[in-house]
């Protein structure tokens, strides 16, 4: 399952957060992992809350003015509401100066703790996307993963179908390549898959027999992509007696479930002389005009039993 470090969590969102270390964590076990939280009743982020804690709590003007009415002895008593909760981190926005209470029970516990001149809401809102994305489940697809004309594609097939050269030739016609041959799909929202490429596989892309080529230096920065949502899936299959016969007219758009999500799926037959960066720009076109509500095998369908009524 995804995890994400204290560290990483701070490193990512330093300079947009203006991030300053109060109490830094003594070692990269601090972790927030998405199996743990899925199976919390704790919310991910939010500001101080004593009585349904959060993982990421917030010290912002509102509790620092409410500390202020109480004394010493009551702030330690509502803190230790928090001591067998799953606290992660404690934030404090708007430039705040924790209580002693509180800054002695964060450093009691080990707890992390991060000063941000912004206000709770602002940081709320970045920490919760980053962490929507970072700790999202993903699954690892063999392909290539392309931007083409605005939509993310994924070209599947068999090894040696040639799905690394189709991806060549449509970054020269303009596409933008994400990832080759390991794709990996975070499911960070109920129907959208977003494609990225491993650190170590960003900009490159295999060819058989010219070997690794770095897209980015060859074709410029405008040829890649950091990460690209999935919308269409492109299946490379090579005619044999033994594989099933790809349908000539399909009536009904296929798809395939990928982490719950529903991606529609269309399947090329790869032969001699076809041009494949033509059919898969073709159906990268036909599926956004089926987005659309215009669908050309049902006009023609519906042409056809108007001129047969005639």
């Amino acid at each position: 399952m995804p995890k994400v470090s204290i560290t990483k969590l701070f490193e990512d969102n330093a300079k947009s957060l203006e991030l300053d270390w109060v109490i830094a964590p003594k070692s990269e076990k601090t972790i927030l992992d998405s199996n743990e939280i899925n199976h919390s009743a704790e919310g991910l982020i939010g500001n101080l809350n004593l009585t349904h804690p959060n993982w990421i709590q917030i010290f912002s003007k509102t509790e620092a003015h409410y500390f202020l009415e109480m004394t010493e002895g009551e702030q330690r008593q509502a803190l230790e509401k928090l001591r067998n909760s799953g606290f992660f981190c404690l934030i404090l926005s708007d430039d705040e100066i924790a209580p002693n209470s509180l800054s002695d029970f964060a450093m009691e516990l080990k707890i992390p703790t991060i000063r941000s001149p912004l206000g709770s809401q602002q940081i709320i809102w970045v920490i919760r996307t980053y962490l929507g994305k970072a700790l999202a489940d993903f699954e690892i697809q063999h392909g290539v993963f392309l931007d083409v004309l605005g939509m993310g594609v994924l070209i599947t097939g068999k090894s040696g179908v040639g799905k690394s050269e189709l991806g060549l030739e449509l970054i020269s016609r303009g596409s933008g390549l994400v990832a080759d041959d390991v794709v990996e799909l975070h499911h960070i929202a109920p129907q959208t898959l977003e494609g990225r490429s491993p650190n170590m596989l960003k900009d490159f892309l295999e060819v058989r027999g010219l070997g690794m080529l770095n897209i980015r230096t060859i074709f410029g920065e405008t040829a890649v992509r950091r990460r690209k949502t999935l919308k269409l899936i492109v299946q490379l299959q090579k005619p044999s007696n033994n594989s099933f016969e790809i349908e000539r007219i399909p009536l009904h758009a296929s798809s395939e479930k990928i982490l719950g999500v529903d991606i529609r799926k269309v399947q090329i037959s790869v032969a001699a002389g076809r041009n494949l960066a033509v059919l898969v720009e073709a159906a990268v076109r036909n599926y956004i005009l089926q987005l659309r509500g215009i669908d050309s095998t049902q006009e023609f369908v519906e042409r056809q039993k108007n001129e047969i009524n005639r």
